[in-house]
């Protein structure tokens, strides 16, 4: 774990979902990156049209995902089978506050992916 002096807001804690998509799907498209399925993916007879249709779904799955859990912690939506309000503290033990739910809509939603 990486431990640093700055104070996490509802906003930023989101924003490292976002980029934690963002690196995902990077890295599995990518011819370059350690975590790259393309070979994989080409190996099965996918063409170029195929592995960009894949990226769009993997893209869309894991927006559902990170969203919904953000979601959950946030208490409006369920993680599994449970609907609960979860409080999040950062390293300093300062409570985000916030809405979650409208920042991870914007985020997430509210922009092209």
């Amino acid at each position: 774990m990486i431990h640093n002096n700055l104070s996490m807001t509802s906003d930023k804690f989101v924003e490292e979902f976002k980029i934690l998509r963002e690196n995902l799907i990077q890295g599995y498209f990518s011819l370059d990156s350690e975590i790259t399925r393309i070979h994989l993916l080409e190996k099965s007879g996918m063409n170029p049209e195929q592995i960009a249709l894949t990226r769009k779904i993997v893209s869309e799955a894991l927006t559902d995902a990170l969203y919904t859990v953000l979601l959950g912690l946030d208490g409006s939506a369920s993680i599994g089978r449970h609907q609960i309000i979860y409080t999040l503290l950062d390293e300093q033990s300062h409570e985000l506050t916030g809405d979650l739910e409208s920042i991870a809509w914007e985020k997430f939603h509210g922009e092209e992916i």
